[in-house]
């Protein structure tokens, strides 16, 4: 009878951890991605203590391999006919849409990024748009580009002084206390984590996403 209970028990056990466990993959597959933006507090190898811009205090964990970008300074002149941007903006009655950030990212990051457009949330009512320039002119408020995308094209005002920034490889001695820091699709863990696929993180300035 004894040894009946014992293994009643050790069945009963096993089959909690598997309920728990599948319901972990299920939480883990329902959770949608997390963008996280904000400043390193704290490294520790690849698990940051990151403050996000609305005071949160986070724990990102970066899988491997690490695949980390640097957002170095650049102007509206690196952007070319051709150029695969991301166009942080707002959108003007007429559909233009008019950019208040720029980044330019590497052409490895052509065709691995998904050029798109969409709702954005850096803003209340912004957009996002990761798409090829076709051409580029001068406006009388600034730039003015034309952008293609797989579903669509966009017109873009680019006005004087917004910040523009590029893509650049970048290494583990980039995330330092006191850098800012973005990640575009972190998966939120069952412990409260954060788990980073990759992260860009800024050397000269922030990432302006």
């Amino acid at each position: 009878m004894q040894t009946m209970t014992r293994r009643a028990l050790g069945l009963a056990g096993a089959s909690l951890i598997m309920a728990t466990s599948a319901s972990s993959a299920v939480w883990a597959q329902q959770a949608p991605p997390v963008r996280v933006r904000g400043e390193i507090t704290k490294v520790e190898g690849s698990t940051l203590s990151i403050k996000s811009r609305t005071g949160e205090s986070l724990t990102v964990k970066l899988a491997e391999p690490l695949r980390i970008s640097a957002m170095v300074k650049s102007s509206l002149a690196d952007i070319k006919e051709g150029s695969f941007i991301g166009v942080s903006a707002m959108p003007m009655p007429d559909g233009t849409q008019k950019a208040y950030a720029i980044h330019i990212f590497m052409d490895a990051q052509k065709g691995v990024v998904a050029d798109r457009f969409s709702e954005w949330d850096n803003r209340p009512g912004s957009t996002m748009t990761n798409a090829n320039v076709a051409t580029t002119v001068s406006g009388k408020d600034g730039q003015d580009l034309l952008v293609k995308y797989k579903d669509g094209e966009k017109k873009v005002l680019v006005p004087v002084g917004i910040p523009i920034a590029k893509y650049a490889p970048g290494t583990a001695e980039d995330l330092k206390v006191g850098a800012k820091i973005f990640v575009g699709g972190a998966a939120k863990q069952a412990d409260g984590t954060l788990l980073a696929p990759n992260i860009a993180v800024g050397r000269d300035i922030d990432p302006p996403q």
